[in-house]
């Protein structure tokens, strides 16, 4: 079984939809021994936002509202992904990484901005778990 959490900073916009998206392509490649997860640095009980909402749905991905989670004592069977690379320092697990390690770039935060920039940080995402899920099918291929 391989555990994935993603972390961002408040868990309303990143990581919770890297969380659903990663879940959605999962099911529908029928991927089932990976658990996906996210969490925020500062998470505070707070709603999936609006726009973060949107962008899901158009991807047919899970919608729906969830407070939001912090990341508290860290697995250390877990492979944590955070969004930037900054972030690497704040999570004291020996497996982390950063969005940018797999696509070459950190994943801007959306949070309170328009849908377009909810849509970038979608693809964004989508890239990095389609990386992602090579490497872990690489991993179990050695």
């Amino acid at each position: 079984m391989i555990k994935i959490c993603f972390v961002c900073t408040g868990n309303t916009c990143r990581s919770i939809m890297a969380e659903r998206l990663m879940k959605r392509i999962m099911k529908e490649r029928k991927i089932e021994d990976v658990k996906v997860f996210s969490k925020g640095l500062k998470a505070n009980g707070e709603n999936i936002a609006e726009n973060a909402k949107v962008v899901l749905k158009k991807y047919k991905a899970l919608s729906s509202n969830r407070k939001s989670v912090k990341l508290g004592k860290v697995d250390k069977s877990m492979l944590y992904i955070v969004m930037t690379e900054s972030m690497k320092a704040y999570i004291n697990a020996p497996l982390v990484l950063s969005i940018r390690d797999l696509i070459g770039e950190d994943v801007g935060d959306p949070y309170g901005l328009g849908e377009d920039e909810y849509q970038k940080t979608a693809l964004q995402i989508m890239s990095a778990v389609e990386i992602l899920i090579n490497k872990i099918k690489n991993w179990r291929e050695k």
